[in-house]
């Protein structure tokens, strides 16, 4: 008890250094462990883009692909469902909800998705996350449309005001739907997710903008106007993809076996969650490039406090020396140096804790909305826990460097400088 006392009363004299020593050591641990919270929350956040979901369905494709086009708005379908089909899977026993999605037609560069009101009441994100309307209402006439966050901000629309929707992904002026305008009925609040980017419409308003056309370009001598469409029957040949909610889970691979092999249709059931672990492990470069620089982080920190450590060493010469001379044995030094790097790294620990928890209370709220990432502000899981070990150990190892030299230095060295 005595060393650790004469340890820390050493550190007080040296202030400074120690502080600035702290300092470094508690940013590569901020750093550190800010790169593994986010990086978990991540991972947790964008496998959880859609939740309470249980399959989603498409035409057969590869799991990634459709998960691209059908959750994540990118690329595109390389067949449609019949709605037949999607009336067959609907009426599955286990089946508990569906919701279908028809995509093809843009806005401005953002995707318009059609699809039912139940989409509003059904997709769930993050945590189970249902959405919300940060302004108006879901689409009640055929030609409303609801906006995603991201949308709605860029674009500067607000409830009430008139879009017209592209045909295709080219938003070009020959392929616009410009006789049948929608008006903004709603505004969903930011998600963090694809939802932001997307425009809501319903499934008969897509069929109704299409009524004319061929071959993607409206029909010479058949335009048919807005009123016309509303009394047309436009319940839709094909949607692009569904959505699956089941009564219970134990009837998922059932009814994805019953799907995959529908004898009328080649169709594809995928999990949501494996499909979104197969394309998270395509970008697990990233996620290890992160990694390595966190760690080359810490490195430079403990190879700060090696060098105060090791500088002031020659400062120390004679205030070793005095300890020798006064009764202190060599392992008295060995330990003088080792309190002093334990007291160091526990202290640049905690504040580095003490400083990451301090950033996500404050960058929560931006995260969520911004990026979809839900961070969590308990205990360190096991894993960070390890990795403080982990630190705590190299420090130690670290300071058994400058503490040996002490050992060896402290009496003969320090006399021989004032001979």
């Amino acid at each position: 008890m005595p060393i650790l006392i004469l340890a820390w009363k050493s550190l007080l004299n040296r202030r400074v250094t120690a502080l600035l020593t702290m300092l470094s050591i508690a940013l590569s641990v901020t750093l550190l462990l800010g790169v593994e919270r986010l990086r978990t929350e991540a991972r947790a956040s964008f496998a959880s883009t859609i939740s309470g979901t249980d399959l989603i369905v498409g035409a057969r494709t590869g799991p990634v692909q459709l998960l691209l086009y059908s959750v994540f708005r990118i690329g595109d379908a390389t067949n449609n469902i019949s709605w037949r089909s999607y009336q067959d899977i609907a009426e599955l026993p286990g089946v508990a909800w569906s919701v279908p999605l028809s995509l093809g037609d843009s806005h401005r560069g953002y995707r318009v998705l059609g699809t039912t009101q139940d989409y509003f009441e059904r997709y769930h994100y993050g945590r189970d996350h249902p959405l919300a309307f940060a302004k108006g209402k879901p689409f009640s006439d055929l030609f409303d449309a609801v906006l995603g966050a991201e949308v709605a901000t860029k674009l500067g629309y607000r409830v009430g005001d008139a879009i017209i929707v592209a045909h295709g992904a080219a938003d070009v002026s020959f392929a616009r739907h410009d006789d049948k305008p929608f008006r903004v009925s709603g505004i969903l609040a930011p998600t963090g997710t694809p939802v932001d980017q997307t425009v809501h419409v319903s499934l008969e308003a897509i069929e109704a903008i299409h009524l004319g056309w061929e071959g993607g370009a409206p029909t010479p001598g058949q335009a048919i106007s807005a009123q016309e469409a509303r009394a047309a029957d436009l319940t839709p040949e094909t949607i692009t993809a569904a959505l699956i909610g089941l009564e219970s889970k134990i009837a998922t691979f059932q009814v994805q076996r019953a799907i995959n092999t529908y004898p009328q249709e080649p169709l594809l059931a995928i999990l949501p969650g494996v499909a979104l672990s197969q394309l998270w492990s395509l970008i697990a470069m990233a996620e290890n490039a992160l990694r390595v620089v966190s760690a080359f982080v810490v490195l430079v920190g403990l190879v700060g406090m090696l060098t105060a450590l090791l500088t002031s060493l020659n400062e120390r010469r004679r205030e070793m020396a005095i300890l020798r001379s006064v009764g202190a044995r060599p392992w008295h030094i060995f330990a003088l140096i080792m309190g002093e790097t334990g007291a160091l790294m526990l202290l640049g620990m905690g504040s580095g804790l003490g400083l990451l928890y301090a950033m996500l209370l404050a960058a929560q709220p931006l995260l969520q909305s911004a990026f979809g990432i839900s961070i969590t502000l308990g205990a360190p899981p096991p894993g960070e826990w390890l990795l403080l070990a982990s630190l705590l150990a190299a420090g130690v190892l670290v300071g058994a460097i400058p503490a040996y030299l002490a050992y060896r230095r402290s009496l003969i060295d320090g006399l021989s400088i004032r001979l």
